[in-house]
């Protein structure tokens, strides 16, 4: 379902287009999807109205929109199979839906774009990521005309957090993303890198655990290879006149998500070494509804997750010391040498 008027805007602007543009532009149906247009009905369900991204839409994503920041991470996937034995690449994690990803949501959500693309190109699955309301709304769409960074979170599956989403989701068995720490473990302090801000309450095991979802805990690590922080939230409020500016910013952004205040943080570029990501063990929770209901049983279900979690980070903070090529200018002679980025070999698990 779309508007006559949206529709006609769409396809004219497309088509004033000059030849030779066309071959790098954005398709009418891309912008329908990443603007909200498209719909099955005439209310908007993020869930059941989400079109896949096609290979044109991939490409042009994870090569022109976000290339560079493939190239500065150099991603590298572990995964823990069944008999906890650690692997490379995503083999460990299941195929099947539903499936709950719960980790560290690193430092501007760096490693949103590479975790995305390593799902669908190894193992073709579509990662749904529950975000932020505030990055959904008018104030956020009004600020450009063309095809913005946060357009692109919908084209590849983003949606809004809430709980009707969430149990939707996982009732459809989609592989779906979610950080228990929210934006204020993305917008964390100096000091608070690689430390969890977890709530205290453990809602979303007890969602996951009435649709049987298998929870897989993960890790990343790469965020101070990459960028300084140097002034965070508590830094900017003591700065006169701005500090009003994000005092009136914050009221609108509590109305979408209580205390989850959304900042530009102040960073220095750093020399890019890797990005390593580390999937624990899948924690199956089908056939144990009735026993995670319980309180105290889901609270404990969720310290686990919680200490997999902080335990991923600790074995990845230890084992990228022993990658021989972690240093950028080694691992860009290899590849001029021997192998593209994909292939560069790291630290044995």
């Amino acid at each position: 379902v779309l508007s006559p008027d949206m529709s006609f805007a769409i396809v004219l602007a497309y088509i004033r287009k000059k030849p030779e543009d066309l071959e790098d532009s954005i398709s009418p149906l891309t912008i329908i999807k990443g603007t909200r247009k498209y719909r099955r009905s005439q209310r908007l369900d993020y869930v059941s109205d989400f079109l896949p991204p096609s290979m044109s839409e991939f490409k042009h994503a994870f090569d022109r929109v976000y290339g560079l920041v493939n190239v500065v991470e150099s991603p590298v996937m572990f995964s823990t199979l069944k008999d906890r034995k650690i692997v490379k690449g995503l083999d460990g994690v299941p195929v099947e839906g539903p499936v709950l990803l719960a980790g560290y949501h690193m430092l501007m959500g760096l490693e949103l774009y590479n975790l995305l693309k390593a799902f669908l190109s190894e193992k073709k699955i579509m990662i749904r990521g529950l975000a932020h309301p505030h990055l959904f709304s008018e104030s956020i769409e009004n600020q450009t005309s063309d095809l913005s960074f946060f357009d692109y979170m919908r084209v590849f599956g983003a949606l809004p957090v809430s709980a009707t989403s969430f149990f939707n989701l996982l009732s459809n068995k989609a592989h779906v993303l979610l950080y228990p720490g929210r934006a204020r473990e993305a917008l964390h302090r100096r000091g608070e890198a690689y430390k969890l801000l977890w709530p205290d309450e453990p809602e979303f095991v007890r969602m996951a655990t009435r649709s049987g979802a298998t929870i897989v805990p993960f890790g990343v690590v790469g965020e101070d290879d990459l960028l300084e922080l140097v002034l965070d939230y508590d830094d900017q409020m003591r700065i006169p006149i701005w500090n009003e500016y994000l005092r009136q910013n914050s009221v609108e952004m509590t109305r979408a998500r209580a205390n989850q205040h959304l900042f530009i943080l102040g960073v220095l570029p750093k020399l890019p070494g890797w990005f390593y990501y580390l999937f624990a063990k899948p924690i199956e929770t089908k056939g144990k509804e009735e026993m995670l209901m319980d309180k105290d049983n889901a609270k404990e279900l969720y310290l686990q997750i919680k200490s997999e979690v902080e335990s991923s980070l600790a074995y990845l903070l230890k084992k990228r010391e022993e990658d021989p090529y972690k240093n950028i200018i080694d691992k860009t002679m290899y590849q001029a040498y021997y192998a593209p980025a994909r292939d560069v070999p790291t630290f044995s698990p």
